[in-house]
């Protein structure tokens, strides 16, 4: 997708943030744990190779991945040596391909193995698939789910001398709500699978963002760093971080045009909203296509610390916020961001629409340049 350089809505990305938040994460879990920076996603539309780099300035112990190409285009950029490890399932036939990249893969079933095993003789190097096994305690996503499994898949692999089990993990399912006790029985289950191995693995992994901030006591060898990390909270409004954040995300535009209405003067696609008399309207070169989802309609925008509403749809690329008096055209509009010490956050926009804070992230579409600054150069 080509990206609108020629246009003033960009995303500003603070990676002093993203260091800021890493170390004050690193400052509070146990020294023997290892932090893993979770990338997925475009960096959860932060650009995935200048918050990697940012990261492993902050000191990471590696990076986590969704798809094999996330964890190829780090790889491809400079990160050769690091821990990467791809949390999503990935195809057999590139089995070959990730031994060679060093590339630590999920696996979630013997099956997998068995028809991985031939086709590791098509590498170039000497280099054993590096296998963690996801296990199933309650997400019922991926993973396998009872000892006897488990076993089975422990001992297949200590008979290959082309895999090595490096690691086991789980993933929790509500580990950002109030409710403790779905997390105390996939950790029970999941510290008694391990207990049952014959062999303990070098990672044995359970905490996201949500367990490392409020399960931080639970037994775990590394911490997987995703939401925290850009400085966002990942119960949105559930429950309160424990310690500050600071977000990394900044979304701007600028006025583009102004006008006065008249009294009953329709707005947008659909003639939803009628304007007031006198009612100062605005256009924003932004849209869905940029992903301001329809749906955020109710919001308000930031003008020079005024709260601006939507009037009418959101369009494919523009939208149109009432004012409370005229702004000259090129005027500021925080859509993402602080203001005038007003502040919109993608946490509160996503309650106010059912979702979450992740997916208007997630959502901010490539055509939106991304530009880089680190807040803790500027200040110094």
């Amino acid at each position: 997708m080509v990206r609108g350089v020629h246009r003033p809505t960009v995303a500003t990305i603070d990676l002093g943030a993203i260091k800021e938040n890493i170390q004050q994460i690193r400052r509070q879990i146990q020294p023997h744990k290892k932090l893993l920076a979770v990338v997925k996603a475009d960096g959860y539309g932060h650009g995935a190779v200048p918050v990697a780099n940012a990261a492993k300035e902050a000191g990471v112990d590696g990076f986590c991945v969704a798809i094999l190409d996330e964890a190829l285009e780090l790889r491809e950029s400079g990160f050769t040596e690091d821990f990467l490890l791809v949390m999503g399932l990935t195809e057999v036939r590139d089995v070959a391909l990730m031994a060679d990249q060093n590339i630590s893969v999920t696996v979630s079933s013997l099956d997998w193995l068995e028809d991985a095993l031939p086709l590791l003789a098509l590498r170039k190097t000497n280099r054993p698939l590096r296998i963690h096994l996801a296990v199933d305690t309650g997400m019922g996503r991926i993973g396998l789910r009872t000892k006897e499994e488990i076993q089975r898949f422990e001992a297949f692999c200590s008979e290959q001398e082309e895999l090595h089990f490096e690691g086991i993990f789980t993933h929790f399912a509500t580990a950002d709500g109030e409710d403790n006790d779905q997390v105390e029985r996939q950790y029970a289950m999941f510290k008694e699978i391990v207990q049952g191995l014959k062999e303990r693995p070098e990672i044995v992994h359970l905490a996201n963002s949500a367990m490392t901030l409020w399960h931080e006591d639970f037994e775990t060898d590394a911490v997987r760093i995703g939401i925290a990390m850009y400085g966002y909270n990942p119960s949105d409004q559930t429950l309160q971080v424990p310690y500050p954040l600071k977000p990394a995300f900044t979304l701007r535009t600028e006025l583009s045009y102004v006008k006065q209405m008249r009294a009953g003067d329709t707005i947008s696609y659909g003639a939803r909203y009628r304007a007031y008399e006198g009612e100062w309207l605005a256009t924003l070169p932004i849209g869905y296509a940029d992903g301001l989802r329809r749906d955020l309609g109710g919001q308000t925008f930031l003008v020079e610390g005024h709260r601006c509403p939507v009037r009418g749809v959101i369009c494919m690329d523009q939208c149109m916020i009432s004012l409370p008096h005229a702004f000259p055209i090129g005027t500021k509009v925080t859509i993402l961001g602080e203001d005038h010490g007003e502040v919109n956050s993608p946490s509160a926009m996503a309650v106010e629409i059912g979702t979450i804070g992740y997916e208007i992230l997630c959502g901010i579409s490539q055509r939106v340049p991304r530009v880089y600054i680190d807040s803790r150069n500027d200040e110094s």
